[in-house]
């Protein structure tokens, strides 16, 4: 078989693989019960965890993903108080200790702290870690970011699989994974069926679409971030100033990313990193567009 056959037969068997059955026998679409959850930084009222669960509650959230590194009976207690449960830990440290750091001393705190974020999803009865494995650029070049991210995880897999905790690598501007089928690909050498990704929805469109990568991800994907981005203000303010809309009224088309869960089988949580968290009102305004989203 010459190289270009193998290419194109390796990338449909990788899709059609991660896609899974998009219907059941009867051809209905599933039911669309998500539960809503919502990112420890977009919580911007309330200055202690029991504070930031109860105003998360008042809002009608289902749930809260919290950072890693906190205490955690604290946690427990506020989950307990408020009847939220812990929807995801995303590891606090993976910019400060990056695993794609040139230097060692970084990279085994980096692998310690992802080590730490995975004891805590399992204290807290979770099953999923946010990590950003790592950054290029001018002093990280692309393959070193891969082998070094690559070397470190592979130390942490059996863990991971130890405490039935996914490590999910999410995809955001570190200039490094830049396509699903290269995702897939960093995911799958690690043959472990606790590494895969934190998908976030706003942060593909300077370089993708969304509905594409969740259909070409497909199961690979533990949890779904719901962010807004405009295309039109990043293009003419800079690309940061794309964030600075509102939910539901940018660039993405959250029908079609609604029915590319739908076509793959999403079940899980549906978390926001969103502006708009600042107050009682702004978040209660979150959940609102989410559900309005999810009927989409």
């Amino acid at each position: 078989m010459d190289r270009r056959k193998f290419v194109k037969n390796t990338l449909l068997g990788s899709m059609a693989v991660s896609a899974g059955p998009a219907f059941g026998l009867t051809g209905k679409l599933p039911a669309r019960d998500y539960k809503i959850g919502i990112m420890w930084g977009t919580i911007g009222t309330g200055n202690t965890i029991a504070e930031k669960f109860q105003h998360s509650k008042a809002a009608g959230f289902n749930g809260v993903q919290v950072n890693s590194h906190l205490d955690r009976n604290e946690v427990v207690k506020a989950s307990k108080a408020t009847g939220l449960p812990v929807s995801s830990v995303c590891d606090s440290k993976h910019w400060e200790w990056l695993l794609s750091s040139p230097d060692k001393t970084v990279r085994d705190k980096g692998r310690e702290a992802l080590e730490l974020s995975l004891e805590d999803a399992k204290f807290y009865g979770t099953d999923t870690v946010l990590l950003v494995p790592g950054k290029v650029d001018e002093s990280v070049s692309y393959d070193d970011c891969w082998n070094r991210t690559t070397e470190e995880i592979k130390k942490v897999v059996p863990l991971a699989e130890k405490l039935k905790v996914n490590i999910a690598i999410e995809n955001v501007w570190n200039n490094f994974l830049l396509s699903p089928v290269e995702a897939i690909q960093y995911m799958d050498q690690f043959k472990s069926r606790y590494v895969k990704f934190y998908f976030d929805c706003g942060n593909i469109l300077v370089y993708g679409w969304p509905e594409q990568w969740i259909r070409i991800l497909g199961n690979r994907i533990a949890r779904v971030h719901i962010k807004e981005f405009d295309m039109e203000a990043a293009n003419s303010k800079g690309k940061r100033a794309g964030f600075n809309v509102d939910l539901g009224e940018g660039s993405v088309n959250w029908p079609a990313v609604m029915k590319a869960l739908d076509d793959t089988g999403y079940d899980s949580w549906l978390t926001l990193e969103q502006r708009g968290g600042g107050s009682h009102e702004g978040l209660k305004d979150l959940v609102e567009r989410t559900k309005k989203i999810i009927k989409s």
